[in-house]
């Protein structure tokens, strides 16, 4: 049992971070920008809904909410004023302004909030554990609910790129930018919802991270973020089913890594299994190889 239970540790963590990757795969899929502030926009969700909960006394579901109100809003705010002057300018320029606003972002946190780390409330207090073959399979009420959201959350974003007007406008950005403008697509208002989507999926990542591991301070979205984004290239970048399917590989051999071989080399472990994919294959599992014209 001890290894189903490290399974379905494994596959919750994942989830978790399957959650945090749709957002950079997404991105990276429409406008081919590497947002690496993507992570500590998980933390601003965290604190948004800790001091709803906390301070305002609001149900826990109600400040997830909340959350992601705050995030698709700051989500917007990033893309307009840090991302959009850049666009079709060099990917230095890109990734220097993206390290910029996450550093920004964690030093805000730490003006505001300190550096002493916070217990987060659970979103389901009170729920669980369940306990099943005679005890010996225990799990979570906080891992069933991450890995009910993430199949949730696969489900209706696919069906939101492939049935809905907005979905179908992203798509079409994403193969060719220019084809898409002069088809009478807003390429600005397309790649905004990108990162409006993206920043609501990470307040989820945030508020169910928290939940299931309740410590929160301004870098806890920093590790996260750094593992979501290789379980993205892991995936494939820019698929959305490669970065739940990375996700999950990831989570489950970080949990194994832990239970098995070294809890201090867990990190390691994981990222030596990515060079070993990227080496095999480089566009990773679910990726696609895309011909440059020149």
């Amino acid at each position: 049992m001890n290894l189903l239970n490290s399974l379905i540790s494994g596959l919750s963590l994942g989830s978790v971070y399957a959650i945090i990757a749709l957002g950079y795969t997404m991105v990276y899929g429409i406008s081919k920008m590497l947002n690496f502030a993507h992570g500590d926009v998980i933390m601003v969700g965290g604190y948004v809904s800790f001091i709803m909960s906390m301070y305002v006394g609001m149900n826990g579901w109600i400040a997830l909410l909340v959350a992601m109100g705050a995030c698709t809003v700051l989500g917007i705010v990033i893309e307009r004023l840090a991302y959009r002057p850049l666009r079709g300018t060099g990917s230095l320029a890109v990734l220097i302004t993206a390290i910029g606003v996450s550093y920004f972002l964690q030093n805000m946190a730490l003006l505001i909030w300190g550096a002493n780390p916070r217990v987060f409330p659970s979103i389901l207090k009170g729920k669980g554990p369940y306990r099943f073959a005679g005890g010996d399979l225990t799990i979570s009420a906080e891992s069933i609910l991450t890995i009910v959201a993430i199949v949730v959350i696969m489900i209706v974003l696919t069906l939101f790129v492939n049935k809905t007007k907005a979905g179908k406008a992203m798509r079409a950005v994403s193969e060719d930018n220019g084809a898409a403008q002069l088809m009478g697509i807003n390429v600005n208002q397309s790649i905004s919802l990108t990162f409006a989507i993206g920043s609501a999926l990470a307040a989820v990542a945030g508020v169910l991270m928290c939940s299931a591991y309740p410590v929160l301070m301004p870098t806890t979205g920093a590790m996260p973020g750094i593992k979501a984004f290789t379980a993205a290239v892991f995936g494939g970048i820019g698929s959305i089913p490669g970065a739940m399917i990375g996700g999950l590989i990831l989570g489950v051999i970080e949990i194994f890594a832990k239970s098995y071989i070294s809890t201090e080399l867990s990190d390691a472990i994981v990222f030596a299994c990515l060079i070993i994919v990227l080496l095999v294959r480089p566009t990773g599992l679910l990726g696609k190889k895309i011909s440059e014209k020149v």
